[in-house]
This record gives C-alpha cells, structure tokens and sequence, in this order.
C-alpha cells in the first residue's frame, strides 16, 4: 500500500471479481453475517436506499456499517467543509482534505467497503428546500443536524412514510431516536432460534409436557404450532396456540376439547409471531419521550439530558449554528438557564443536575472516536431493524454518557480543553491536552486482528494512542485473510486476500493517521506456550496495557493468565452475531477473564447419534464425523502404518481398537485401494449402499418396527424415530452430490486426478457396478439406550477366537517396506472454499441420513454453520462493542483505582439490551501470622517472591512470616515435603532452588525464563492449612 493514500480499488473491477453469478446474495462475502439476519433480512436490505446525512465521525461510523452490511444504494449527504477537528473520529478524512466538502471525500472511501452497496453523494445544496426529494430513500440517518430541520424532515418522513434515524454525540454523551412509522411490523423480536421439542404426553385440559424431564425453553405468550402427534391428530400443523408456561417442564395450550385422546409421539414447535409497532412522530416525542435505558445506574439521566441537547441547539441557534466552547463557562451558564427554562415548560417536571448540564455544555463540540463507534454501531443496527424487519427497534430514545471515563490524574480547563490546531482536538475538547499526551505515550499490546482488531485499530488512530515518543502498539496475529471477513473486518479489501491480517491492518490505520508510522510493531505468532521465547518477560513487562481480540476461549485464557502474572490491565471483548460483552481485568482490583467460565458445549449423546437421530443437529454431527473418519482419520492411520516402525506392535495395541483399525488398513491398502478415479466413484456408490441401505435394515432386524421394550411400551416411541433405507437413484440430486463429493475426496487422498469426469461418465460407472443385497447379520449387536453397555466395547482385550482373526487382518496387509515411497493426503476440512467439496458431502450425508428417519433436510448454509461452527458475526454489535472497550482504556489510562468507575458491559442489539454492571472484585483471603496478626492476601494477584534461594532458606524465609511449608512443587515436581526423610532431603535442602527444580524434574530451565513458579502448601500458627499465593523465584540471569 503506498504511504500517504488509501487503496482504491477500481468498485467495477471488484465487483466483477466478487460477482454471484445468479445475481444471488454472495454467501462467501456475506456468510458470517447471514447467520445473524437471515436470506430473507438481507433481500429485503438488498432492495433498500439509505440516506445518511453529516458526515463526521458518528455519519461514517453509521455509514461504514451499513455499506458493510449490504444495501441496494447509500447516498451520503454534507456539504459544509472538513475541519481539522473531524479527525478526531473521521476515520476516513485525511490531513489533506481539510476545507473539502466532507462528502466529496468520503464517498470514494466508504464505497470501496462493498463492490455490491453502490455509494453516491446527495445532489441537492440542501436537504429541506424541497422535502419531496426524499421520497426516493427508505430510510434516513440525521447526524449534525439543526434541531430545526430535524423536526422538519421527521415529520415529512413520518407522513409519508419513510423511516428515521436521529442521532448525535457530543464528546461523553450521546442519543438516538428512531421513527419507523404507523404499523411497523416487527418479523422477528428476538432472532433467537426457535424451540422445538418431543411430547410425552397431552392431557385432556391441554397441559403439555415434554419428554424425559428436558425443558422446554418456552415463555408465557410464545406460540407453538404441532407435528406427529398421534390420537389429537387436529394438532398437527394447527394455527399457532399461544401458551401458558406451567413449569420448566410442562405448558398448556388451552382448550383442546373435541381432538379425541393424545395417543403417543410428536413434537412441538416454536411460531415467531410478529409485532406492531406505532411510533409517534419526532414533534410529539421531544414533548413526551419514550425512553430505552441505557444503563440502570442512571436512571434520572435520560430525562435530564433530554431536555440538555434541546438546550445545546437552541443555544446554536442564538449563536450562528456554534455549540457552546470546549469548557466554558459563561456558555455553560447559557445553556444550564436555557435548560432551566425548557424544564419549567415541559409537562412533567425535571430536576436538573447543574454539574451535568455544564458537563454537556463543556463536551459539546468535542468528538470522541469510540463514543461515535457505540452509537455508529447501535444506529446502523437501527436501519437495518427498519429495512429488514428483524429485530425489535430502539422506541423510541435512547441516551447514554460515559463519564467515568473523564480524567481526574490531569486537569481540564478552558485553556487546556481549547483546539490547538490538532488533529486530537475534538478529543482534547473533551479531555484536555494533558491527557491526551499521556494517551500518546502509551505501550498497548493488541492480541488479534480479525473483526474486533480492526475496529480497536481504528479507535487508537483516531484517539492518537501511542504515537508519543513513549508510545507503542504491538499487534499480533497469525491468521490470513479470508473473503468472509471483508464483511466486517473493514481495513482488508478485496486485495488483502491471502495477506496477513496483523501486516495488512497496520498499513491500513497508518493511511488513516499517519502518525502512527514507526510505532505500530506487527507480529505473525500466535500467543502462547510455545511462543513464549518471543513474548518473553521482557516484553510483558514493557507494556503499560493489554487488549484481547480473540474469538476462542483459549487464547483467551493464555492472554488473561499471562496479564494476571505480570499484573497488566487487561480489556477483554466478544460478539456473537447481535450479542457482545465487554469485560476489564485490573491488578489487584478485579477478578480475571478466567474466574469465571461459561457452560460446556452441549455434546450429542453416541447412542443418539448411531442409531437414533431425532433431529438434523444429529444428522449434521453424524455427517461430519464420517467426513473425519472417511478422508482424514483414516488416510492419517495408513500413513502411520507405513511411517511408524512396528505400528501395529507397539501403538496398535494401546490404543484398544485394534480390530478397526486393520479393517481400516485392509480396505484403505488391499481391498478398496483404488487405481483409477471409476474406482473412486465406485467406492463412493459403495459407502451409500452400506450406511443408507444395510446399516439402516440391519437395525431394523435387531429392533423390529414393531418391537417393544421389556416394560411392553413401542421402542420406537419418544425420541426414538423409525428408519426407512433408501434406494439409491441416480436422478436424484443429493445422491448423486454424495457420490461425486465422496469420489473426489476420496481421490484427493490417493492423489487421482478428478478433473474433467462427466455426470454421463459417473453414471455410466454407477450403470455398470453390482451392488451387493443386503444379509442381515445375527452377530451383529447395537446399544439401545445411552445408559445401557456399549456391547461391542472392548472388555478385558481380545478372546483367542479375536487373536486370529487380528493375526490374519495384520498378515493380509502388505509391509511397509512393499510400498515404500506411498502415502495418501489427508483431507483438511475448509468449511469456506465452496470448491473442495466438503460442505457438498457433509450436506448430502446430512440430509440422506434424515431421510433414512424422516427428519426435515437442512440446506447447504445451514449445514455448513453447524458443522463449521461458525460463529455468527456483524459489523454493527462489532463496532458498538469496541465503543464500551475504549470507553473503559480511558480509564485504565487515567489510573483509576475505584472498582466502582469500571463497567463490565453486556448487549443484545436485536431486543434491543444494554445492561453494565461494576466488575467482580478479586477473591481476598487471610491468614494468622506471627503474634497473631492476621495477614491480608489477594488470592488472585498476591505472591511470595523471592530470589533464587536454597531450599532451607526458603523454608526459613516462610517460616519467619508465620507459616510452616508442609509442600512445595514445580509443576508436576514435588520438591519439598513435611513427610520427606532427611536421607531424601539431605542432597537438595542446600541447592539452590534452580538447581533443586533442574534436577527432580530432568529439564533444563529454559535460556528465556528469567524466574520459576513453585505452588506451596503450608500451615499458619493454628495449624490450620491456608490457601496461600504461590512462589516467584526470580533466577539470576
């Protein structure tokens, strides 16, 4: 990327690179994003226009993340001219277009976020000289905007029709109303899934209960409609009933006189029921607001700043179209009285809170990047809900303020807060210019560079974070880019594809503040135990603070126990399609990310998955591990048969399937090795036949369709469902997709050629086979309950009868040596390369196997979300999210020790919910010293450091504080105990404790470890076991 300008690449050339050829929506670009909204949302948004008007750093906020997001056209309006300020949080502004209408600059750059969202800029000289203008747009976003053509063009809009989006920040605060009009509709409140569940029985007053003690995840006045229900047959596919939950595990469904009398079987689904909205137009709602809380710590705030902003235009207004000066007292004093006057004019009375008024005042012309971030994201969503119809909409205000997060280590003054001809002055308006050189001289370490990175990197531009002299950004990440993330990870263009992440993101913000150059250091490793020789302790100590953007809870872990033991704040952050969470970790202040941990994955139980399917999660579950042990297991197995000396001796025999294992090795090497692609083709005919044909009728000879248990109820009843086998037909799409996917896959192991194979041929190869009839096999045996033993596990190794038939498995396979040089290729399973096959098999395996039991199929998308499991993700709850994060880095930044200023934050955009909460304080814990005086610990941030000592003097150094060791180990080392003999004792109570470590453990202490972790157990002057910290020994190096 050259220096000094954004790449623009040529929109018409993008677009014909990322084309959909059947004009479809592209799924490769939009793939994570779908999971949140749905085809359906984003047709609807495909067919929308969007005007969004002003264009600093809340408009491009707004404006990027709905050009994101896909629309059918974005036009952006605002004349007035960039200043110096606007790059405060322009992200898209640039030193040298400063004096330039704001969207003659801007509109270059927003459309090159999506070759498919055409962006153009408005063609009047004003919005309100002819209203009717407007009638081409949907939707309308209002940024920057006299309160006087606010109230004209939404009353315009509300009468005729079009939505509006009204929303503005100043500095620390910020609003947002919405109007969507007379009888919006709401599709879907939530977009949570829907609940489904089995019945175990209906009763005659309508009281539903669901199977096997399993909730049923219903609330009172959801709707549900019936399927497979036998004996009340009048329920199936009935007109949703709305129901009264009973308990967790049983609701009623009314009246249910006159269906006959529930006989077995059936299941219960979840209706979305849409929603009506009526909104009142803009005049009406500044009299009486509406309001959605923000935060319930304030709850008097919403009315109070309600009447401040109306304060701060009128103010404008009296002075040319200026907001009150950054600081300023006598213009506060203006606006506190103009404030006084609305409030005793309003129908309900208003206590006003002077200081808070003032505040408004002092930050009113400020513009702070993430408090534009937090409502750039939540607007955006806004238009989207308007548009699409999915999600519920703010109704009808929404306030919000962030000051906590105002400095108290450096002053503020009018002096101080006054522009300095800065590209920080909207900020330094807010915060002063003390703060804002401690933010410049800051060493901040960024772990990840994907959606959340992105939009952090973009925040410290904008704040000027670490372009001091002092100041450092380290950004790490060892992922490539994908087409999937220029969804939402908005540095990376088409271009940036294959590039690395961390490289092509530095470049990216350098464009949007040059000043970053020389202090943004990329990395490409991952963070971890095995990268510790990089992210050494000297790195660690250097850093003033850390920020995670990682999407798995691992990494996540590492980074949080790494900033626990070199007592570093830590910003902790993630999203899940509309969801996001915020999370802040302070030394000696707070507990940790890993303090506290989320539920396990629900897992399927193996019996279910087998034999008993009930639902296409299980199908989809079954599929993907066929795909594992088909092309990936199996090829890994044949290569470590032919790579590893004596393997079927040696490891065979402890892994404990042995028989499986040669039967693998017999069919990959002797029986099914194929030698042309037809042998592929064959193969793959084959494995239809054995697991939608035999293996089905082979279970229906064990458990008879008409079987019973021993307690004489149906065994197929409950979640058990009936199987039918399939037939294969050629004609049939989803065979033959199984065949040909399963073919190709098959000869990629073996390194066949697929290329250039026919459907014709694939059916004259499938026309010429003989397929084996099926025989049912008596010796066969299947578990019938989860609770029941698995019959054919392996219990107390194999009979003799077992060790021949091992023996001659292992002597039919040729040795190793035969096939010298022979290896397959295991398959890596790339759930977004729509051109390898994998989610075509796993998709076409899916869905046979829920025909085989009569589960409703799952399309390719679906499937491929499942089984990749993907984690659902948009630009808006992304943006928003990393808002609350640098809102909470001000503080850390400041030094704020008060547990009570941080906020822990926790959103659902589509309800829409915002809830903060004052993080949990890290565990404390004492114990009795020396004369009885009790010692204080921080269980989580406190240890014992000591120098490289012998094991006596450590003994004597505990001993001193009131404790008596009775334990010490290093790691997996046991060291020291009370109940060691002195013979044992004798060689290491000398040593230094390096050396005592070195030689119990057998390693060497690594070059790069500049100290050692000793966990101790000890007794306090009751005798009584403490938990206390553990052990730093710092060594000498």
């Amino acid at each position: 990327m050259p220096e000094d300008i954004m790449d623009i690449d040529s929109p018409a050339a993008a677009v014909e690179q990322m084309k959909d050829a059947q004009g479809e929506i592209d799924e490769s670009l939009y793939s994570r994003q779908l999971y949140v909204l749905g085809h359906e949302a984003m047709k609807r948004m495909g067919s929308s226009n969007v005007l969004i008007a002003g264009l600093r750093g809340l408009g491009v906020e707004i404006a990027k993340n709905i050009a994101l997001a896909g629309v059918k056209s974005l036009t952006l309006y605002d004349p007035k001219p960039a200043a110096l300020a606007d790059l405060s949080a322009q992200f898209f502004l640039r030193p040298e277009n400063v004096g330039k209408p704001r969207a003659s600059v801007t509109v270059p750059r927003v459309s090159e976020l999506n070759p498919y969202t055409p962006v153009n800029e408005y063609d009047g000289a004003d919005l309100t000289s002819d209203l009717s203008k407007l009638k081409q747009f949907q939707v309308i976003v209002l940024t920057d905007t006299s309160l006087k053509d606010q109230v004209k063009i939404a009353d315009y809009c509300h009468e005729n029709g079009i939505y509006v989006v009204i929303t503005d920040t100043f500095g620390l605060f910020g609003y947002i109303f919405t109007d969507f009009g007379k009888n919006f509709t709401v599709g879907d409140p939530t977009g949570e899934n829907v609940t489904t569940g089995i019945i175990a029985g209906i009763d005659e007053e309508g009281l539903v209960s669901a199977l096997d003690e399993t909730r049923h995840g219903l609330e009172d006045g959801d709707f549900v409609t019936f399927s497979e229900v036998e004996g009340m047959e009048g329920l199936n596919d009935c007109a949703p009933r709305k129901i009264e939950v009973k308990g967790p595990y049983t609701f009623s469904i009314g009246d249910v006189s006159g269906l006959g009398q529930y006989k077995r079987g059936g299941q219960f689904i979840q209706v979305k029921m849409p929603k009506i909205l009526d909104f009142q137009p803009y005049s009406e709602q500044l009299k009486e607001p509406t309001h959605v809380i923000s935060d319930f710590a304030k709850f008097d705030r919403p009315a109070q700043l309600h009447i401040g902003v109306q304060a701060l235009h009128k103010f404008a207004e009296n002075h040319g179209g200026d907001f009150p000066r950054p600081h300023h007292d006598g213009d506060a004093t203006e606006v506190l009285q103009i404030a006084q006057e609305l409030a005793s004019q309003g129908q309900e009375k208003v206590e006003l809170d002077e200081k808070l008024i003032k505040e408004l005042s002092y930050q009113a012309r400020g513009e702070v990047s993430p408090v534009a971030a937090f409502f750039g994201g939540m607007a955006a969503q806004e238009v989207l809900k308007s548009v699409s119809g999915k999600f519920h909409p703010i109704v009808q205000f929404l306030y919000f303020d962030s000051l906590e997060s105002l400095p108290t280590s450096t002053a503020r003054s009018e002096d101080l807060c006054k522009p300095i001809g800065s590209r920080y002055d909207g900020q330094i308006a807010v915060f002063g210019k003390e703060f804002q050189d401690k933010i410049a001289n800051v060493k901040e370490f960024l772990v990840g560079a994907g959606a959340i990175g992105c939009e952090m990197l973009k925040n410290w531009a904008m704040m000027g974070l670490g372009v001091g002299p002092e100041g450092k950004i380290t950004v790490t990440d060892n992922d490539q880019i994908e087409k999937s993330n220029l969804n939402r990870q908005f540095l990376f263009r088409p271009a940036d594809v294959g590039k690395l992440k961390s490289t092509a993101a530095a470049a990216a913000v350098q464009v949007m503040n040059p000043e970053l150059k020389g202090h943004i250091v990329t990395l490409q490793d991952k963070v971890g135990p095995e990268t510790e020789d990089i992210f050494n302790e000297d790195f660690w100590e250097s850093l003033d603070a850390v920020t995670n953007a990682l999407d798995n809870v691992e990494a996540r872990t590492y980074v949080d126990r790494r900033c626990v033991f070199f007592r570093k704040p830590l910003l902790d952050s993630g999203t899940l399609g509309t969801k996001g969470n915020t999370q802040v970790v302070l030394p000696f202040i707070t507990e940790s990310y890993s303090s506290s941990q989320d539920p396990p994955e629900k897992s399927f139980p193996m019996c279910t998955l087998r034999s008993f399917p009930n639902r296409i999660e299980h199908t989809i579950a079954w599929a993907r591990e066929a795909f594992d042990s088909f092309f990936v297991k199996a090829p890994e197995v044949v290569n470590l048969y032919l790579t590893q000396p004596d393997y079927l001796g040696a490891s065979l025999k402890q892994s404990g399937n042995e028989k499986q294992t040669l039967e693998t090795l017999k069919e990959f090497l002797v029986t099914d090795k194929p030698k042309s692609f037809d042998d592929c083709i064959a193969w793959a005919r084959m494995q239809f036949e054995k697991n939608y044909n035999h293996a089905i009728q082979q279970l229906l000879y064990n458990f008879p369709k008409d079987s019973t248990t021993t307690s004489g109820q149906p065994f197929w009843s409950g979640p058990k469902r009936a199987p039918d086998p399939i037939k294969f037909d050629p004609s049939n799409p989803t065979h033959l997709t199984y065949v040909e996917a399963g073919a190709i896959l098959h000869a990629y192991n073996y390194g066949i050629n697929p290329s250039g194979v026919s459907k014709d041929h694939y059916l004259q190869v499938l026309d010429n086979m003989i397929v084996p009839e099926f025989h049912a096999d008596p010796s066969v045996k299947i578990q019938a309950n989860d609770s029941d033993p698995d019959p054919n596990a392996n219990q107390g190794g194999a009979s003799a009868d077992e060790g021949d038939v091992l023996n001659e498995l292992a002597a039919s396979l040729p040795s190793p040596k035969q096939l010298a040089g022979f290896k397959l290729t295991p398959v890596e399973f790339e759930k977004d390369d729509d051109t390898n096959h994998h989610i075509d098999f796993i998709t076409a395996a899916s869905n046979l196997r829920a025909e085989n039991y009569h589960i409703a199929t799952a399309d390719r998308h679906k499937t491929k979300f499942i089984a990749g499991k993907i984690i659902p993700a948009i630009a808006t709850t992304t943006a928003l999210v990393t808002g609350l994060v640098n809102l909470e880095l001000y503080k850390i930044l400041d030094g704020k020790k008060d547990i009570e200023q941080y906020k822990n934050g926790f959103v659902n955009l589509a309800l829409p919910f915002f809830g903060f909460s004052e993080p949990i304080a890290s565990p404390k814990g004492e114990y009795l010293g020396l004369e009885d005086k009790k010692v204080q610990i921080d269980k989580l941030w406190d240890r014992f450091e000591v120098e490289d000592i012998t094991l006596r003097q450590l003994i004597e150094h505990f001993e001193k504080m009131g404790l008596d060791l009775s334990m010490v180990s290093s790691g997996v080392s046991l060291l020291y105990a009370v109940f060691y003999t002195q013979a044992k004792l004798k060689d290491r109570l000398d040593k230094p404790m390096s050396e005592v470590i070195s030689t119990i453990s057998k390693k060497p202490i690594p070059d790069h470890q500049k100290n050692v972790i000793l966990e101790v157990t000890a007794d306090d002057q009751t005798g009584k076991d403490v938990e206390i910290p553990y052990v730093m020994v710092k060594l000498r190096k």
